[in-house]
């Protein structure tokens, strides 16, 4: 749970929405259901940038791109590259 101020998918400007949708697409189909849902369906992390959806879309979208199939690395390659970053960071998603 954030304890920010966040906005639900449901509340959102066609701004917030196109970012989401936009982040989104980039994720393997694996991501599609999040582990720490917010209001409205989406993930808490995504939801912590609703407020800026410009900054959701940049942030979320690099790693998209960076879990890209198209890159030289396997998929097996790249979820273990970000399981080492997120347990360096000491992140629980």
């Amino acid at each position: 749970m954030t304890w920010i101020k966040t906005i639900p998918l449901t509340k959102a400007s066609q701004e917030l929405q196109d970012a989401v949708q936009g982040q989104r697409a980039l994720y393997p189909q694996e991501y599609a259901t999040p582990i720490h849902p917010s209001e409205g369906g989406g993930s808490q992390i995504v939801a912590s940038h609703s407020l800026i959806p410009q900054a959701l879309h940049h942030a979320f979208s690099t790693f998209g791109a960076l879990m890209s199939p198209e890159l030289p690395l396997t998929r097996r390659q790249h979820e273990m590259i970000a399981t080492m970053v997120s347990i360096t960071n000491r992140c629980v998603y």
